[in-house]
C-alpha cells in the first residue's frame, strides 16, 4: 500500500471526468479544506452531471487507476437513474471516491453554475462555491445533527469570510429554512 495521497487520486479522477466530458465539482471535506481549514477526510466527494450511457466508460477508466480498485457498474447505473450516489474504492490507497449524481432540482443547477475553478499541480479542478458548500453543510447538519458540519461552516466563514457573498448565502439559508442556524453561527463568531 502506498502513502495515502488524496490529491493524487483526486487529480486522476478529475482527469478521467474531464476526458469523458462529465461535468463535476468537488464538495465535502476536501472542499472544506480548500475554502476553510484543512481537515482529514476519509473520502473524496464529487457531484457529477452524467447520463447512464457514460457509466460504462467511467467505470472502465476508473478500474485503470488501480487494478484491484472496486466499482460496481450496475450500482452506478442504478444511481444515475435514481439520482443517488455510487462509489469507487482505490485499492492502492484505500481511499473512497463518492460520486453524487446531480439531482435535477434548481439548487443543483445553481451549484453547477457557481462552481469555481482552482489549479492543483497545473490541472483545472472545479469546486463547489464556498457559499454553496456552507448551504450544503447546513442541510447535512439538519439531517444528521453532527457538529462536524457546524465546525466546517465556521471554518469556511473564518478563512473565506471576506470573499463570501453574504446576500446570496443568507437568501439561500432562508430558502432552505436554515437562516436561524446560520445567524447563530455568525453571532458566535462575532462574539
Amino acid at each position: 500500500m502506498e502513502i495515502i495521497n488524496p490529491e493524487k487520486l483526486l487529480l486522476k479522477v478529475v482527469k478521467i471526468l474531464s476526458n469523458l466530458k462529465i461535468d463535476y465539482f468537488i464538495t465535502g471535506g476536501y472542499a472544506v479544506s480548500v475554502w476553510g481549514r484543512p481537515r482529514s477526510t476519509a473520502d473524496i466527494d464529487i457531484v457529477i452531471k452524467i447520463i447512464e450511457a457514460k457509466i460504462t466508460l467511467l467505470t472502465k477508466a476508473l478500474r485503470k487507476i488501480s487494478k484491484a480498485g472496486y466499482i460496481d457498474e450496475g450500482i452506478a447505473k442504478e444511481a444515475v437513474k435514481k439520482k443517488d450516489e455510487f462509489n469507487f474504492i482505490d485499492s492502492d490507497t484505500g481511499l473512497k471516491v463518492d460520486f453524487w449524481v446531480m439531482k435535477g432540482d434548481k439548487l443543483s443547477q445553481i451549484e453547477f453554475s457557481r462552481k469555481i475553478e482552482k489549479k492543483i499541480d497545473g490541472q483545472k479542478v472545479y469546486f463547489i462555491s464556498p457559499e454553496n458548500l456552507i448551504l450544503s453543510k447546513l442541510e447535512w447538519y439538519k439531517q444528521t445533527d453532527s457538529n462536524r458540519h457546524l465546525e466546517d461552516i465556521q471554518s469556511i466563514l473564518i478563512i473565506s469570510g471576506k470573499k463570501l457573498d453574504f446576500n446570496y448565502l443568507k437568501r439561500g439559508a432562508k430558502d432552505l429554512g436554515s437562516l436561524e442556524i446560520l445567524d447563530n453561527i455568525l453571532r458566535g463568531l462575532a462574539s
